[in-house]
């Protein structure tokens, strides 16, 4: 039963962090437009199991591996910064005749690699997933199996509000029967570049 308990609180925090969208939010939506559901759930994927990775370390306490992303942070955040600008200037400057060759030559496995990096160069997520493992009543004394549980939880918490966002978008799709891509991309491709501005420009405000 603690197993359990465990297991259900992971799932709430996964879902309290999957809620704050974000640059992999405009990327799932953009990607579920273009390229189908499968599409927006692999996006969706590499987040979580960016998220999924960082619980770990917070979890487990691998303060070798924290010790190392906390003091390279900044470094790490630019970077991030720098994918998100760049994908989303590539998705601005797209043409249709681009999106139908990208269409028939989807890179599936790299969409869930780009989200992941994006996710991943976030390495302050550890100290807020302490923050709500401490919240939400985590014992330092629980034993392994249990830890287990809450980032399985994690886990599944995130990758349910992902398949959720993609499911809504794939209604909305079948709703819009006409759509510009152009528009799309634009729009879409201008929320990444806000994102990659507003995140470098908080490491050094």
């Amino acid at each position: 039963m603690l197993i359990d308990s465990y297991l259900l609180r992971g799932i709430f925090i996964g879902l309290l962090f999957g809620l704050p969208v974000g640059a992999v939010g405009a990327l799932t939506v953009q990607r579920t437009f273009s390229h189908g559901a499968k599409a927006g759930l692999l996006t969706g994927l590499g987040s979580s199991a960016a998220d999924c990775f960082y619980a770990c370390v917070g979890v487990f306490g691998l303060t070798l591996i924290s010790d190392f992303l906390l003091r390279y942070q900044t470094v790490i955040t630019i970077l991030g910064s720098g994918l998100i600008l760049m994908l989303g200037i590539r998705l601005v400057l797209r043409r249709k005749e681009q999106m139908e060759q990208s269409a028939e030559n989807t890179g599936f496995f790299n969409m869930f690699l780009t989200s992941f990096a994006v996710g991943i160069t976030n390495p302050a997520a550890i100290l807020t997933f302490l923050f709500a493992f401490s919240y939400f009543g985590v014992s330092a004394n629980a034993g392994w199996e249990h830890r287990l549980a809450l980032v399985c939880g994690v886990f599944i918490g995130t990758y349910l509000w992902w398949g959720m966002l993609t499911g809504l978008v794939g209604a909305v799709k079948k709703k819009a029967k006409h759509f510009r891509w152009e528009q799309l991309n634009l729009i879409f491709g201008g929320m990444l570049c806000l994102f990659g501005l507003a995140v470098f420009l908080r490491v050094f405000i």
